[in-house]
């Protein structure tokens, strides 16, 4: 196994389990009424707020919905398909070698 395909094996999962983790928080954003600070509920908020705080700022609510997990979601599955995607930088580095 070379440095790219240990590279892609970390970083694929990792992309996917933030992916799912955004949308997860989505889901949570539908019940307001809930507690983050608790279990189960924190094991979602804790990763993720790190990655909202500052995209609040640059991007305020629309019409009183936070949309920065949706924004996040995107990001984090373009990496996906930019770096390990059936033509993705790393998936191509890896057939080179």
């Amino acid at each position: 196994m070379t440095g790219i395909d240990i590279t892609a094996w970390i970083l694929g999962p990792l992309l996917a389990v933030m992916t799912l983790m955004f949308i997860f928080r989505i889901v949570l954003s539908w019940y307001p009424q809930i507690d983050l600070n608790r279990l189960p509920f924190n094991l979602v908020a804790g990763p993720t707020e790190p990655f909202l705080i500052p995209l609040r700022k640059l991007v305020p609510p629309i019409g009183g919905v936070d949309i920065t997990p949706i924004i996040w979601v995107g990001i984090f599955s373009l990496l996906r398909e930019i770096l390990l995607g059936q033509q993705g930088v790393l998936t191509m580095l890896s057939r080179v070698n």
